[in-house]
């Protein structure tokens, strides 16, 4: 729709050109060519901002500003210092008016930034420091234990969710399936959590994205444009985001830092739900989903043994715990 109207706008443009220079007696061509031409500039420029955040527009818009009172100057100052013709003068303004106006807003897009920054960055603006922006993503939100994390403290700054994940989550909260409706339906309710809570700032944002763009990219261009990170429990999109550079907060690797450590030795409670691979082992499970062998346990079945631990087994798919029973 927003290539249409681009379109209609340059064709109204050029006729336009066409019926004043026909009016005033020029060539109707020439105008309807030059009409075109800039209705078309200014469509590109206007399709460049909008892709380009809102602090990056305003930083140019004072930079470009800064650059052309400071061309203005230094030209009043060298006709006075210099005597030169109006022609040399007017050269001379539009020189340093396109020199200072393009460096007044390249040096402002990519160092004035930093003034609408609303939390510092470290190494250049690279990497977001511990209470900057974080941006949520769909599956981390429909996961549920980010609440629980931010209940007990543990996240600072600011929770940003796009608009497009949130449309996302709309949409599979209105599927046919009802596995899907569920997730979506506590992902909006996960959602609702965040925002209850009084020590975070939950925003909810537009952001004007390639509407054909996945959704992994869009967040991650956003995270790289707003010097965020990005909360997720994805491994795909913390692969991604990983090779673009982008901080990711994945709350799978949180969760596997917080399992309990246990040395050989130790002593471990566990209850025994079923039989082991070898004869007499039984086999039970710590409340973070640790397998737990204990030999000689088969007789125990059902009831809570206390074991000493023998040695710890870390695995790809997670980390098991072999163990005897004490005594």
């Amino acid at each position: 729709m927003a290539n249409i109207s681009r379109v209609v706008f340059i064709a109204f443009c050029g006729a336009l050109g066409y019926f004043i220079s026909y009016r005033l007696g020029y060539n109707p061509a020439v105008g309807a060519l030059l009409a075109a031409a800039c209705a078309l500039a200014i469509a590109g420029i206007e399709l460049i901002l909008v892709r380009r955040p809102a602090r990056h527009v305003v930083a140019g818009l004072l930079g470009l500003a800064a650059g052309l009172v400071i061309a203005n100057l230094l030209s009043y100052v060298a006709s006075i210092v210099i005597r030169i013709t109006a022609g040399a003068r007017a050269l001379l303004f539009m020189l340093t008016s396109l020199t200072l106006g393009y460096l007044g807003v390249v040096i402002a897009v990519r160092k004035g930034t930093d003034l609408f920054v609303a939390h510092p960055t470290v190494d250049g603006g690279k990497t977001p420091l511990a209470g900057g922006v974080k941006i949520l993503d769909t599956s981390v939100i429909i996961d549920g234990r980010i609440a629980d994390i931010a209940k007990a403290h543990f996240l600072e700054g600011v929770l940003v969710v796009p608009r497009f994940v949130l449309e996302e989550l709309q949409y599979i909260a209105d599927s046919a399936d009802n596995l899907k409706r569920a997730r979506g339906r506590r992902g909006l309710d996960i959602l609702k959590k965040l925002q209850s809570q009084k020590h975070l700032s939950v925003r909810i944002e537009d952001v004007a994205m390639d509407e054909t763009e996945k959704v992994d990219s869009k967040l991650v261009r956003m995270a790289q444009q707003r010097v965020a990170s990005i909360i997720t429990n994805d491994y795909n999109l913390n692969k991604v985001a990983d090779l673009h550079g982008v901080t990711v907060l994945n709350i799978n690797d949180l969760a596997k830092a917080l399992k309990p450590v246990f040395l050989p030795g130790e002593e471990i409670e566990v209850r025994l739900i079923k039989r082991g691979k070898e004869a007499g082992q039984g086999v039970g499970y710590l409340e973070d989903g640790t397998m737990v062998v204990v030999d000689e346990g088969s007789t125990k079945l059902g009831g809570n043994v206390v074991s000493i631990v023998t040695s710890v087994l870390q695995t790809t798919a997670g980390r098991m715990i072999f163990a005897k029973l004490k005594g």
